[in-house]
């Protein structure tokens, strides 16, 4: 079942950054479409890993070579669809998504905390991911900076929305969560809240729940 699961989760991921690389191509995704679709899809990796991987070790490599793979494509622009034009390409934002994604999985498996990590790490996916998405398309107010009330709800909502759907419990501490998350990600300077939001849900639902 390992060996499975390690195949799949490399022909997922390198499915999602061929789709994404050819609807960039195809002009059916601009190139912040194409980073925000592999954003919010690869961030499924960890119910691919929940069903079909065992072992910690293997769990935490995986995500691992990413964070070589992602700085070498960072470096390089390696992956076009993947990475910000060169002029806007300040932050490591890819680099730091691999990052976190391995803490909390080593943690998650070595100390059977999956539903932590599941939030977590869907919660980066569709609320991070999408939250400039929507912060443009509803031109609401700015709260910090840059970001806006629309995008900050986006944090808020899905973060919510994935926790109630994994836990279906424990509302009022799950609400506390989603308003540590978005108020996290509102104030984390870019490129760091894709460590900063993950880590912060993960660590504050294993403490509370």
């Amino acid at each position: 079942m390992t060996a499975v699961g390690i195949a799949l989760s490399y022909v997922f991921v390198g499915g999602v950054l061929g789709v994404a690389t050819l609807l960039e191509k195809k002009q059916w995704l601009s190139d912040e479409g194409a980073r925000k679709f592999i954003h919010v899809v690869v961030a499924h990796w960890i119910l691919l890993a929940h069903f079909l991987i065992e072992s910690t070790l293997v769990a935490t490599v995986i995500p691992a070579t990413f964070i070589i793979l992602n700085y070498l494509s960072y470096r390089f622009n390696l992956l076009s669809a993947m990475e910000r034009e060169k002029r806007q390409r300040e932050d490591l934002g890819t680099v730091y998504y691999a990052v976190s994604l391995t803490i909390v999985t080593f943690f998650a498996f070595h100390f059977d905390l999956m539903n932590a990590a599941i939030v977590a790490v869907l919660a980066m996916g569709w609320g991070d991911g999408l939250a400039a998405v929507f912060g443009k398309a509803f031109k609401t107010f700015k709260l910090y900076k840059m970001k806006s009330f629309a995008g900050t709800l986006t944090v808020f909502l899905f973060t919510f929305v994935i926790s109630l759907i994994v836990w279906q419990e424990a509302v009022f501490i799950l609400l506390l969560v989603a308003l540590l998350a978005a108020f996290i990600e509102l104030y984390t300077p870019k490129g760091f809240d894709n460590l900063t939001v993950p880590l912060a849900i993960f660590f504050t639902l294993v403490l509370l729940l």
